[in-house]
């Protein structure tokens, strides 16, 4: 009998989806490992860490809503082999850079706004791709797989990063990086999707008010993503900014990218478990979860020991791989399927909006107050946040639409 949690590779799309997303999911573990090191290696100054990691996400952020809008408009297959090969040919220059000696940090930042250019187009296709592959009977499964898979990756990523960084330098690990994207965009296309999937028009405009509507009429939806513009902002300054830092000064970079592989192994199980069960208020049980996330920063800043963080991020893994299933399956089961791109993509507008803030600030508040203030700050306002959220009754009260289908 085929185990539930393996019914959706039934379909080829979503099998040439899960490839794609792991395969890129791969590449985007070794990405900013490598190029926090690469910055490290060139000036050692977490001032400009933060700005060349946040350059990538100020674009990010910028796009994401035309990125939505293309995603309703045109086939979605399509629009993630064009972002991830432009992705493959910006990680190569990066790359070329480094490995060459013309590296520097405007340069770095340039390719960087570049990347999450591409990146801030590719998400929201990305996220609403999966109700398009597989039956509505099998939406839980199909998304706690994709993400399973995704994170193998991940974990792979983040060992052969922190492998190659420590051992062969950054600038190889940035190359390797470019070909992984390659492979990616190969695999997506395999996927074709049907044109009702498609919306029409021709107002942009319109569109993205229409996609507003959707968002904000939800009081669910954007009160879990102001949780999470604080939540990202913190995350994204501790653990891409500062966290590197902390390693270089005690445990070591090959002890840091251990630490993220086990953060991710911790989503693989986390994958595994919300395959198997999901509870009627799925979205209260992931949301509640996310108050573990707040350890990593915690054990970053009060004890910055190898075994402590990897427990840590374990958990924080497991957690946070249970609430992305649960946020998913409540929106592809509660947004019309033509409007789900646009409010996927002020879901991520919005819940990354901070991060560049949360990254560029990172370095002068670790700085001028010092890590381990900055780093338990961090942790309570990730605990505060995730608290108030779970006061509101639609958080509480929203239930499963469909039961958890079986094959």
């Amino acid at each position: 009998m085929t185990s539930p949690l393996l019914a959706p590779l039934r379909e080829a799309r979503f099998r040439a989806l899960v490839a794609g997303r792991s395969l890129g999911d791969f590449g985007n573990a070794v990405a900013p490992f490598a190029l926090a090191f690469a910055v490290v290696d060139l000036t050692g100054s977490a001032v400009d860490l933060g700005i060349v990691v946040g350059a990538r996400s100020i674009a990010n952020v910028l796009l994401l809503l035309f990125g939505g809008m293309l995603a309703d408009r045109l086939p979605r297959s399509v629009i993630l082999q064009g972002t991830e090969t432009a992705a493959a040919l910006t990680q190569g220059a990066i790359a070329a850079s480094v490995l060459c000696g013309f590296a520097s940090v405007p340069l770095l930042a340039g390719l960087g706004i570049v990347n999450g250019a591409v990146s801030a187009i590719s998400l929201p296709a990305a996220a609403s791709l999966t109700p398009s592959t597989v039956p509505s009977s099998l939406l839980a499964q199909a998304n706690a797989l994709v993400r399973l898979l995704s994170n193998v990756g991940r974990i792979a990523g983040a060992g052969v990063a922190g492998v190659l960084v420590a051992f062969a330098g950054s600038g190889w690990a940035l190359a390797g990086n470019a070909l992984l994207f390659l492979a990616a965009a190969l695999a997506y296309r395999r996927i074709r999707l049907p044109r009702g999937d498609r919306a029409s028009g021709s107002r942009p405009l319109a569109e993205l008010a229409d996609g507003w509507r959707e968002f904000r009429s939800r009081s669910w939806v954007w009160l879990v993503v102001l949780q999470f513009m604080i939540v990202n902002a913190v995350n994204s300054g501790a653990l891409l900014v500062i966290g590197p830092l902390v390693a270089d000064d005690t445990f070591g970079r090959s002890g840091w990218g251990l630490a993220l592989a086990v953060q991710t192994a911790g989503s693989l199980l986390g994958g595994i478990l919300a395959a198997h069960w999901q509870p009627r208020r799925l979205l209260l049980f992931g949301v509640a979860l996310i108050l573990l996330d707040a350890l990593p920063i915690f054990a970053l800043g009060q004890t910055p020991y190898l075994l402590p963080l990897l427990a840590a991020m374990f958990l924080s893994g497991v957690a946070i791989e249970q609430f992305s299933v649960a946020w998913d399956v409540s929106l592809q089961e509660n947004i019309p399927p033509d409007k789900l791109a646009r409010v996927y993509s002020y879901d991520m507008l919005g819940s990354f909006v901070a991060m560049p803030l949360g990254q560029i600030s990172a370095g002068p508040l670790a700085e001028h107050a010092g890590r381990q203030a900055t780093l338990l700050g961090g942790a309570a306002l990730v605990f505060g946040a995730t608290a108030l959220v779970l006061c509101s009754p639609q958080v509480r009260g929203l239930v499963r639409r469909e039961p958890a289908g079986t094959a």
